[in-house]
């Protein structure tokens, strides 16, 4: 396997990042038990299969890891990658047979997120992948959000429950944020709001793949979105443009207000 550092050119980074998904697909095709691990709340024994196989060749690669179960592990050096990962994002929909459910890979390197993959796990094509000043890209061609600029005309992402009443067109509540964000990042969204926080391995896949595409990006209280602390959470914001994304960001004020 190949050993990847900050010196690793973004096709290198992003076939570990490919190899990472196709090995957590393999343990969903085999899985039978889709139980509670009884380890920690909502965690599935799934989870920690899917954990252990994307581990495994992210430290072969010698990248150092936070992963939404086991938190940070592995690396050799202070030129190693840190991955910020979910292996297996939305597995309560993945449990009830929803087909929306992913892995969600972030590699940082010293200047913040290098390179990103969210994998749509529940098909068997749809992959976004994005570096930095590279692009973002669904299954390899290039992708960017709608124009979107009225909130009436809107049509948002949610995760959580909204306590006001927002005014915008219609609403979508997926439950799987790495997935969700992906959509306004490719325009069949226009927007999506956190109305709880999340762990970085949540969205900073997606935030790369938003970015790169021309998503306008926010945290409800203004605080940098990259992290590397399993302790850390954030409320992301993402809109199409930078007139509905004050909007959004408004409709999240006044929610926690309520």
């Amino acid at each position: 396997m190949a050993r990847l550092s900050s010196g690793s050119g973004d096709d290198s980074i992003l076939e570990v990042l490919h190899e990472v998904a196709d090995a957590v697909r393999v343990v969903l095709d085999q899985n039978t038990d889709w139980g509670l691990s009884g380890k920690r709340k909502s965690q599935y024994q799934v989870d920690l299969a899917c954990d252990e196989a994307a581990l495994a060749i992210l430290h072969g690669a010698g990248c150092q890891v936070l992963s939404e179960e086991s938190g940070v592990t592995g690396g050799d050096g202070n030129d190693s990658l840190f991955v910020v990962m979910d292996p297996l994002d939305g597995s309560t929909n993945a449990s009830r047979g929803v087909k929306w459910f992913a892995t969600a890979l972030a590699v940082l390197d010293q200047d913040g997120l290098r390179a990103s993959l969210v994998a749509n796990q529940a098909s068997s094509t749809d992959r976004w992948t994005a570096t930095r000043g590279g692009g973002a890209f669904k299954n390899g061609s290039g992708i960017q959000p709608t124009s979107c600029t009225e909130l009436g005309k809107a049509i948002v992402g949610v995760s959580g429950i909204v306590k006001v009443k927002p005014g915008w067109a219609q609403f979508r509540a997926l439950g799987a944020a790495a997935l969700d964000l992906c959509l306004v990042a490719e325009g069949v969204t226009d927007g999506w709001i956190d109305f709880n926080s999340h762990g970085g391995w949540d969205y900073m896949a997606s935030l790369l793949v938003c970015r790169e595409a021309g998503v306008a990006v926010g945290e409800f209280n203004d605080r940098e979105l990259v992290v590397r602390d399993h302790a850390e959470r954030r409320t992301m914001v993402a809109a199409a443009t930078e007139e509905l994304l004050a909007n959004l960001l408004d409709i999240r004020t006044r929610h926690a207000q309520v």
